[in-house]
């Protein structure tokens, strides 16, 4: 059964993109929409917070979001439609 997600995405190391982006890619049959949106924090670093809107099962959803987790300085986090 699938269900509709939002997983959202913090990017601190902007040299893990090109992994970040390969793993989206692989996923895409998966997702429903995609807004990043960059942000200068106190003291010049910059981050990238990036939404995902998904429908899928939850495990596939799971999984993707714990393979983004495994990724160096990035961090992700699922919020799930209630069934």
């Amino acid at each position: 059964m699938n269900r509709c997600a939002m997983l959202g995405i913090i990017v601190e190391d902007r040299s893990q993109i090109a992994e970040l982006n390969g793993l989206l890619s692989k996923y895409s049959e998966h997702i429903i929409g995609r807004m990043g949106l960059p942000h200068r924090v106190n003291g010049g670093k910059e981050i990238s917070m990036i939404s995902i809107a998904m429908e899928a099962p939850e495990d596939v959803i799971s999984a993707l979001s714990g393979k983004i987790g495994m990724i160096n300085g990035i961090s992700a986090k699922v919020i799930y439609a209630k069934k």
